[in-house]
């Protein structure tokens, strides 16, 4: 346990300049104490770590130290080579190089792990697209992946319902969510998501220098916001998204079983967010029973979603959903009659 920190602690500060002891601490997730006293077995046994003194120091590898020390657990292997999706590769265009860099990975490894790729392969499998879908693969994605991994500027036309516009775009980031690629990308000064498969031409200009400027549209590489956070920024706009589609109400009074069942039928963080509300208002009533105010999409969507509820769920409001709920009890028990 204590080698493996040792390590790790060595190839914290191989990978940036300095880190003060805090730092160091948090990342290994121990004292700063213990930091330093695995700092001084570090020197003790030939590592040049440098401690700087002061309230701006912290520690350092001199000399332009670099380490070999980077061994593999049989976990860590396994687990870099389940770190991509293979269809999300191949579809990017990069089948080839993740099989290159597999294969040194492989080359490096000790021996008695040179089986991690094979049997973590064959014992777990990442399948990006949702059921009942056929996935295709956007004719342009690997030119837009290209531009992202190169942070160049494109010209893209695409679909806006019947009408094909065109802009100029900085591409940050690609996300593939249920099957279907979403490029996030900086337009007129604001970010914002475009579905990959609706663009219709991408031009990704030659020219232009690591990190020139210009004005949008022109040649090379743009300054990339280094405070942009991809995961981050897509989990907002996802959340802003279903929350978007959440344009009318319903009342549905849930047995227990119903309040447990209705974030698995209906969208998870409306039904939640209901479901709290219900109960840090007027709570179960004598039967226990919960009533709920929850979002939806639509009443028709509602119908849907609910009806998996059965018994365990009663539409209250709207009156027409409610009836049409009691129509489809009656037919339920004819059949069963």
């Amino acid at each position: 346990m204590r080698a493996a920190r040792l390590i790790k602690l060595v190839l914290l500060l191989q990978a940036r300049p300095s880190m003060t002891g805090p730092e160091l601490a948090q990342e290994l997730e121990v004292s700063e104490r213990t930091v330093a006293r695995d700092v001084l077995s570090l020197s003790e046994a030939g590592v040049p770590v440098y401690a700087d003194r002061g309230r701006s120091g912290g520690y350092r590898l001199i000399g332009g130290y670099r380490t070999r020390l980077t061994g593999l657990g049989r976990s860590e292997a396994e687990a870099l080579f389940l770190s991509g999706v293979p269809s999300a590769l191949r579809e990017m265009g990069l089948a080839d190089a993740a099989s290159a860099a597999r294969l040194k990975v492989s080359a490096a490894l000790l021996p008695e792990l040179r089986d991690a790729a094979t049997g973590a392969a064959q014992r777990f499998h990442l399948d990006a697209p949702a059921w009942y879908q056929e996935p295709r693969t956007p004719a342009l994605l690997p030119a837009v992946a290209g531009a992202v991994r190169d942070d160049r500027r494109i010209t893209a036309r695409y679909l806006r319902k019947d009408t094909e516009v065109e802009r100029q775009l900085e591409p940050y980031g690609l996300i593939l969510k249920a099957g279907v690629w979403y490029l996030a990308a900086r337009a007129q000064g604001d970010f914002r998501v475009y579905r990959v498969d609706r663009f219709t031409a991408v031009e990704v200009p030659d020219g232009g220098e690591d990190g020139a400027q210009g004005p949008m549209g022109g040649g090379g590489r743009f300054l990339r916001d280094e405070a942009f956070d991809l995961p981050a920024f897509w989990a907002e706009r996802a959340a802003q998204f279903a929350r978007s589609l959440l344009r009318e109400e319903v009342v549905v009074r849930l047995s227990a079983h119903g309040v447990r069942r209705l974030p698995h039928v209906t969208e998870r963080a409306a039904a939640e967010e209901a479901i709290d509300a219900a109960r840090s208002g007027d709570g179960p009533d004598a039967q226990g029973r919960l009533t709920v105010r929850l979002a939806v999409e639509s009443t028709e969507v509602a119908y849907a979603q609910l009806l998996q509820l059965g018994p365990e769920g009663e539409v209250l409001h709207p009156p027409a959903l409610r009836e049409r709920f009691a129509a489809a009890a009656r037919r339920t028990a004819a059949l069963y009659a």
